[in-house]
């Protein structure tokens, strides 16, 4: 299957995951904690059965590593696979605050590089999708554009920044940077600001798993854009355990002008 009809076919799916998070947000959503105290609710565990039962219909042959499903973290990588995260930005679920900010996460990975990568943020009714060679789009309330990256100009550089794991690295390097202007919002929504040209920098030094990052990163790379380590070298998936280390995701690729 390519990657123009694997993104169709997943649509639904992914559309379909929303609405059951939406059906427990409308409701109290209880939360329970994993082991490394990060909460979890019905709506990531609904979300999730909807996407791996597609992903297995579709694609069975292809490794599927999701957050929930915590024995698949073992799994070593494999040529391609797929990273999933079920609900992106659970905290900002739980919190209720009216900006939406979480969403539900596809990205596949070939030769450790996201090449597709779905996004869906169901209380906004936005959804972005991008993959390698073909390009990125967004569809927001019914309408779809295609998103590009915008060219940094230093004076005018924006950052975004997580909304729920602000950190001093992330401020020092900020200032080292003399980047003044921010965003804050949540889950793989950074990534999808960048790719549609409404930020142009994302710098992460606290910890993420790849599932938090290949949806976003594969979109914004289809939008122009590109992810490094924090040392600029490049960054990659099927790491041990499926941890990422400190990376910045920019815009502008000639990221040397800005760094």
């Amino acid at each position: 299957m390519n990657l123009l009809d694997l993104m169709t076919c997943l649509t639904p799916c992914v559309l379909e995951a929303g609405e059951k998070i939406m059906d427990v947000y409308y409701k109290d959503p209880k939360q329970e904690l994993k082991n490394d105290g990060s909460p979890v609710t019905e709506a990531d565990r609904a979300s999730e059965k909807i996407i791996l039962s597609s992903l297995k219909k579709l694609t069975p042959d292809v490794l599927i590593i999701s957050e929930e499903n915590s024995d698949s973290h073992f799994n070593p990588a494999e040529k391609n696979f797929f990273l999933v995260d079920p609900l992106d930005g659970t905290k900002e679920f739980l919190k209720k605050d009216g900006k939406g900010s979480f969403t539900v996460n596809i990205g596949l990975i070939k030769n450790n590089v996201p090449i597709m990568g779905i996004v869906y943020a169901p209380a906004l009714n936005q959804i972005f999708f991008g993959a390698k060679n073909l390009g990125a789009w967004q569809i927001i309330n019914g309408k779809r554009t295609k998103m590009s990256i915008r060219t940094i100009k230093r004076d005018k550089t924006v950052a975004v920044v997580s909304a729920s794991h602000k950190d001093i690295e992330t401020t020092e390097w900020l200032k080292k940077q003399q980047i003044t202007k921010t965003k804050s919002i949540g889950s793989s929504l950074k990534f999808c600001l960048i790719a549609s040209g409404q930020a142009d920098v994302y710098p992460r030094f606290g910890p993420t798993m790849e599932w938090d990052t290949a949806a976003g990163d594969a979109i914004l790379r289809a939008a122009g854009g590109t992810v490094t380590n924090a040392d600029f070298s490049k960054f990659y998936y099927g790491k041990h355990l499926y941890k990422n280390g400190p990376f910045i995701a920019w815009g502008d690729k000639n990221i040397k002008e800005v760094a």
